[in-house]
C-alpha cells in the first residue's frame, strides 16, 4: 500500500465524521484540499523544496486520528510546569489539535484580542475566518497543507484588533497526550489588524512516551503598520515527528520577526512562506538547532520581496552531534520592480563528531537591479585552537567545548526580544548541552524546582 493510499482511503470513508465535527469555513475547502492531495500525493526528494526529507517514510506508518473528538483526559497544567520564570504570559492549551478550554487564564486579554478555538471562531465570527483560511496556505501547492487541510478538524484563532497591543505575551502549548501511536492535525489562524502588535509563544511538548505524527499549517495575516514577535519552541521527544508550514503575509510597514528553536525531538520538518505585499515591511527570520543521536531536523524558507522597499533578515545556526542530520534551504525572491531591497541570509552549521551531517542551500533569485543582498552559508567543527587556548588556562576539554557551542548559538537566542524568554532559552540550551535536557524530554509530567527548573 503506498503512504498516500491510506489516506485517500481514509477520507473517503470518514468525510462525514470528520465533517461534522468541524466548521463550515474548514469544511468549504475540504474536497478541494483532497483532490490536491490526489494529485500530488507526497513530495518525492525530486521535489526542490523536499529533497533533504522523504515525507513518504514519515507519513508511512499506521497512526490512529482522533477523528470523533473524543475527550483525551489531561491537566495539561499538571504536564506543563517547567514556565519560564518572570514571563507573565496568558497561558492557553492545544491538546493534540483540540483547544483546551476548560480551565482559561486568569488574567484579561486587551479589550477586542481575542484567542479561541478555531472551529468556534469560525462559527461565532465567520468574517474573520472565512475569505482568511486556506488562502495563504494553497493546497494547490503543497501535498502536506493539503493533507493537513483536508484531515484539520479544529487549531487555534488568534485575533488582535485594529491599533491594540497586547502588553503580556500570549503563550500557547502544544500538548501531544495519547495512550497509541497518534496523527495530529492542527490549524492555527493568526489576524493582527493594522497598528496590532503582539508577542506570541508557542511550545510543544509531549505528555506521553508514544508515536506521535504532528502536522501543523499555521496562517498569519499582518496588516498595516502592525507588529508581531512568533517564537516556536520544540521539546518534545525522539518518537515525535513534526511537520509545520508557516504562512505570513506583511503589508506595508509592518514587522514581524519569526525565531524557531529546535532544543529536543525526533524528526521535524519546518518550512515558512514569508510574503511581502506592502513596502517598508521588515522581517527577522532565526532558528536554533540541537540535536545529537539519530535526530533529524530540516527547515527550508521562502521569503518573497513582492513588492519594493522592504528588508529581509535570515540567521539559522545548528549544533548536530552524534549521527544527527540537519538541513537548510533558504531561497531569497526578489521579484521585478522590487526595487531597493536589502537582504542578508546567512546560515552556520558545526557537527561535533564525524557522523553528523549537514546541508544546506542559500538562494538569492533576483529580478531587480537597485538591491542589496547577500547569502552565505558554513559548515565546519570546532576551533582546535581556541580548545586549546581554553584548556591551557585550566578549562576542561568538556567545559571548553560546551562553552564554545554556548557562543556559537547565542548569537540566534540574543535575537529574542523576550527578555526572560531569552534568559530561560540560554539556560535551556546549556543544559541541553550538558545532556541534561535530554532526560526531561520536554518537562512531561514534571515539577517545578525553586529556580524555574524541572525534575521527575
Amino acid at each position: 500500500m503506498s503512504s498516500e493510499k491510506q489516506y485517500i482511503d481514509l477520507f473517503e470513508a470518514s468525510k462525514a465524521l470528520i465533517c461534522s465535527h468541524s466548521a463550515a469555513a474548514l469544511n468549504a475547502v475540504r474536497d478541494q484540499a483532497f483532490d490536491d492531495f490526489k494529485r500530488q500525493g507526497f513530495p518525492s526528494r525530486k521535489v526542490e523544496r523536499y529533497k533533504y526529507t522523504d515525507m513518504a517514510e514519515l507519513f508511512a506508518p499506521d497512526y490512529g486520528l482522533n477523528l470523533s473528538r473524543l475527550d483525551i483526559p489531561v491537566d495539561p497544567y499538571s504536564v506543563f510546569s517547567c514556565d519560564v520564570p518572570n514571563l507573565s504570559t496568558s497561558l492557553y492549551f492545544v491538546v493534540n489539535d483540540t483547544f483546551y478550554k476548560k480551565v482559561l487564564p486568569k488574567a484579561s486579554l486587551p479589550e477586542g484580542v481575542e484567542v479561541m478555538s478555531l472551529r468556534e471562531a469560525a462559527e461565532v465570527h465567520p468574517e474573520l475566518v472565512e475569505g482568511r483560511y486556506a488562502q495563504l496556505a494553497k493546497t494547490s501547492d503543497d501535498a502536506i497543507t493539503a493533507l493537513n487541510t483536508m484531515l484539520a478538524q479544529d487549531g487555534l484563532f488568534i485575533h488582535v484588533p485594529k491599533g491594540v497591543k497586547a502588553e503580556r505575551a500570549i503563550q500557547v502549548v502544544n500538548i501531544l497526550r495519547a495512550d497509541v501511536d497518534l496523527m495530529v492535525n492542527r490549524r492555527v489562524l493568526i489576524v493582527m489588524d493594522e497598528g496590532a502588535e503582539a508577542q506570541l509563544l508557542f511550545c510543544d511538548d509531549s505528555a506521553d512516551d508514544r508515536n506521535f505524527l504532528s502536522t501543523q499549517v499555521i496562517e498569519v495575516y499582518v496588516g498595516e503598520n502592525a507588529s508581531l514577535d512568533l517564537y516556536c519552541l520544540e521539546e518534545t521527544h525522539e518518537k515525535n515527528t513534526r511537520v509545520s508550514n508557516v504562512y505570513v503575509e506583511q503589508q506595508a510597514n509592518s514587522r514581524v520577526s519569526h525565531d524557531v528553536i529546535t532544543l529536543h525531538n525526533g524528526t521535524t520538518r519546518n518550512m515558512l512562506n514569508l510574503t511581502f505585499k506592502g513596502e517598508g515591511a521588515e522581517c527577522w527570520c532565526n532558528g536554533c538547532v540541537i540535536a545529537d543521536k539519530g535526530q533529524r531536523v530540516d527547515n527550508n524558507t521562502l521569503i518573497d520581496h513582492q513588492v519594493g522597499h522592504c528588508d529581509s533578515h535570515e540567521l539559522y545556526k545548528y549544533v548536530l552531534d552524534g549521527h544527527a542530520v540537519g538541513a537548510f534551504a533558504g531561497r531569497v525572491l526578489v521579484r521585478h520592480g522590487a526595487q531597493k531591497t536589502t537582504s542578508q541570509e546567512t546560515n552556520q552549521n558545526l557537527c561535533m563528531t564525524k557522523a553528523a551531517r549537514m546541508y544546506t542551500q542559500p538562494m538569492l533569485e533576483i529580478y531587480a537591479d537597485d538591491v542589496k543582498c547577500a547569502h552565505g552559508s558554513t559548515v565546519g567543527q570546532l576551533n582546535d585552537a581556541a580548545l586549546f587556548y581554553m584548556q591551557q588556562r585550566g578549562v576542561d576539554q568538556h567545559e571548553a567545548k560546551m562553552l564554545l557551542e554556548l557562543a556559537f548559538v547565542g548569537e540566534v537566542i540574543d535575537q529574542i526580544k523576550l527578555e526572560p524568554l531569552r534568559d530561560r532559552l540560554h539556560q535551556l540550551v546549556e543544559k541541553r548541552f550538558r545532556g541534561e535536557l535530554g532526560r526531561c524530554q520536554g518537562c512531561r509530567l514534571t515539577r517545578p524546582l525553586a529556580d524555574g527548573g524541572c525534575k521527575r
